[in-house]
């Protein structure tokens, strides 16, 4: 029920309100990396149903997932449609492959909450960024969307762990790659964009991560490093304030 209040439609978008003269070269390279990054979905979807098939709660949950996901893959395309870019099947069919399975399943949920929160975030600042009032309001839909997806992806999460303890270490040792990398990246970035040799050159979720720090304070990176560590602390139930205390938490998982 809780999805059903919040579905919403393309077709609600309202594409012929577009504001052409509103319509900026970078708009077109931030909404195409978007729909690049959320044609993901489906090799998501294929690996969860894989990976969870004992699970029938978590995989009902992610089939409304991916198709919330595929939703924001085709709105953004039909937007830059309307403006006159297309954008090539055959990179979209490249990302078609499966994920390789986590190294444990409380690590690939570790691995969406962390894709969540992270889309959730860059994909506000980018509505209230973008000048096109119909791409505003596109990207401020999936950014709602996203935050009840991490919500979700937490939950089972926390759910997981308390049955497979065990699986602990995978979780925090997943938060300490992305809090540390040297570049803030998205996991579809990291497992898909840049191992895809077909989207060489072309826009990627990690390009329109690169404009939200361009556009946001200084401290904005720092803060959804908080953000993350905050939301992975509550699931393994020990607080995250720094990577000392990822660190910490993993040695004594391990020891």
């Amino acid at each position: 029920m809780h999805y059903e209040r919040l579905q919403w439609k393309v077709s609600d978008v309202g594409l012929e309100n577009i504001r052409h003269d509103l319509v900026r070269p970078e708009d077109i390279a931030t909404a195409k990396g978007v729909v690049l990054g959320e044609a993901t979905s489906l090799p998501g979807l294929h690996g969860f149903l894989s990976e969870f098939a004992d699970d029938y709660d978590c995989s009902a949950f992610v089939a409304i997932w991916a198709y919330q996901e595929l939703q924001h893959h085709f709105g953004f395309r039909a937007w830059l449609r309307a403006v006159g870019v297309h954008i090539e099947q055959a990179k979209v069919e490249a990302l078609r492959e499966p994920y390789e399975p986590g190294v444990t399943p409380s690590a690939t949920l570790a691995t969406n909450v962390i894709s969540e929160i992270t889309v959730n975030t860059v994909y506000r600042a980018m509505a209230a960024w973008v000048q096109e009032p119909v791409l505003a309001d596109l990207y401020l839909r999936a950014s709602r969307d996203e935050a009840g997806h991490a919500r979700e992806f937490l939950y089972y999460l926390k759910r997981r762990l308390a049955t497979h303890p065990e699986e602990l270490p995978s979780v925090l040792e997943r938060i300490h790659f992305y809090v540390t990398s040297s570049r803030l990246s998205h996991p579809v970035g990291v497992y898909k964009h840049q191992r895809v040799e077909e989207l060489r050159g072309h826009e990627t979720v990690d390009d329109v991560i690169d404009v939200y720090l361009r556009i946001s304070p200084p401290d904005a990176q720092e803060k959804l490093l908080a953000k993350l560590r905050r939301a992975i602390g509550s699931a393994v139930g020990v607080p995250l304030h720094s990577t000392g205390d990822i660190r910490r938490a993993l040695a004594a998982s391990l020891g």
